[in-house]
């Protein structure tokens, strides 16, 4: 059964267009309350829910269609305003709620939105609960007895115990006296709690992209895009740069050189501590788009690797089928099961400087001699719903860079569950041979499916 709405990471599209307009967001907040109340009855109390939003200006509209669904399915409603991903999934745990729910596009622009919902454990629904929320999207909404609806109020000093939360997933004989470092928030749902963090476990901290407007969440400044992270952690001699995306969910790491590192790196180096800290580790889960020589390395430590399919909740799922603790992906959302349920930028960000900590050494020494392979990726725009797997040419394109590459590199192609675009990626030993085997697949995929 696939589903219609729910990609890898919730719901997601422009504001304004089907699905992310407050009449579906109203239906969206009805059915999964409905659902949602007939599948974790918590003590025999009434059911309640936590919403939490990054800064986008839409977050006021989505946020008003959601409570107004949910109080007519009956559940109550707790707000935590501005809060990252994990934050939610945090305290929907911990204060024992039936569910959380998250309005956010992650790194995607301003005019982007999109839902996310975590159970009561805090961990992203599992599949055939989304089934059952889209299959009573179509039902009528049926509003329960005035003396049923649900009420709403605020959840009072959500970002305090999110701040203490994380805190607690740092050594405590550890502290961060003496760093000095850069925390770009992306003008994100993280602006008023990840400097926080940092600067009350001892470090000296300069802070960018604290100043959201509504519009400029992911600006120039993000996980994805920071190059003003480079150029800050440079102008004031700091010793690391953070760099989180909107929902502050992903990580990436710049140091005192501007050198730029990658989930796959900081999951290396994650590992590496596990083994000094542990003597062993049983396996780690990374994605289809994993480095190969990230893959190649971890052999060498003797770490089984497994690669699952793009997305945190795919890692999750294989982690939990192995008892394993550690995943992570390229983009910068890594997992930490003994941790978080979830993957959180703030407390991976707090598990690598723990690891420098205990090493006595920079990133580019933990590293080692771990060199990443180049590798290419071009987004080409598609019509959500092609069928881009059966085109012969592409087929074709795809087949005749793998023989020409052989087990020197890697070819994946793959739509996106966030975007409507085909991911091209190729990774080769050489850069040159992975821009122009990336760029002739996507070529191919343009001359087939010109988007005006």
């Amino acid at each position: 059964m696939n589903r219609r709405y729910f990609g890898t990471d919730g719901i997601r599209g422009k504001v304004g267009e089907q699905p992310i307009t407050p009449d579906f967001i109203l239906r969206l907040g009805y059915s999964a309350g409905k659902v949602l109340a007939g599948v974790d009855s918590i003590n025999g109390e009434r059911p309640t829910v936590l919403i939490g939003k990054d800064t986008r200006v839409s977050g006021y509209m989505l946020e008003a269609a959601l409570k107004a669904g949910f109080s007519s399915a009956g559940i109550d409603v707790m707000l935590a305003g501005p809060m990252p991903t994990p934050g939610i999934a945090y305290l929907t745990r911990a204060l024992h709620l039936t569910a959380g729910v998250v309005i956010s596009a992650s790194h995607n622009p301003y005019y982007d939105n999109g839902i996310k919902f975590f159970s009561g454990h805090g961990n992203k629904l599992p599949d055939k609960i989304e089934y059952a929320i889209e299959s009573q999207i179509a039902q009528p909404i049926i509003c329960v007895p005035s003396e049923q609806l649900g009420k709403v109020q605020r959840l009072d000093n959500a970002a305090g115990q999110y701040i203490e939360f994380c805190k607690g997933t740092f050594p405590a004989t550890f502290d961060l006296y003496g760093l000095k470092l850069v925390v770009d928030c992306a003008n994100g749902a993280a602006y008023q709690i990840a400097p926080h963090v940092f600067q009350e476990l001892g470090a000296e901290v300069v802070s960018l992209g604290v100043s959201p407007n509504g519009f400029n969440i992911n600006d120039r400044a993000n996980s994805a895009v920071p190059n003003m992270l480079v150029d800050a952690v440079r102008a004031n001699h700091a010793d690391l740069g953070i760099a989180l995306d909107g929902d502050a969910d992903r990580l990436r790491v710049v140091d005192a050189a501007g050198r730029l590192y990658n989930g796959d790196e900081l999951l290396y180096v994650l590992l590496k501590d596990r083994i000094f800290t542990h003597g062993s580790v049983p396996g780690a889960v990374g994605t289809l788009m994993t480095n190969l020589a990230v893959e190649i390395a971890l052999q060498q430590l003797g770490i089984k690797f497994v690669r699952a399919d793009v997305g945190d909740r795919y890692i999750l799922e294989q982690l939990r089928e192995r008892g394993w603790q550690l995943g992570a992906e390229g983009s910068g959302h890594i997992l930490s099961l003994d941790h978080h349920t979830t993957g959180d930028g703030i407390v991976s960000a707090l598990l690598v400087l723990a690891a420098i900590k205990r090493s006595g050494q920079m990133l580019d020494q933990l590293l080692g001699e771990l060199i990443l392979f180049p590798q290419t990726l071009v987004n080409v725009q598609i019509l959500p719903g092609v069928d881009w797997q059966s085109n012969t040419a592409i087929r074709e394109a795809v087949v005749q860079a793998k023989n020409a590459l052989g087990q020197s590199g890697r070819v994946l192609v793959r739509a996106s569950g966030t975007e409507p675009v085909l991911r091209v990626m190729v990774e080769a030993q050489h850069l040159d041979e992975a821009r122009g085997y990336a760029q002739a697949i996507a070529e191919v995929v343009q001359s087939v499916y010109r988007v005006t």
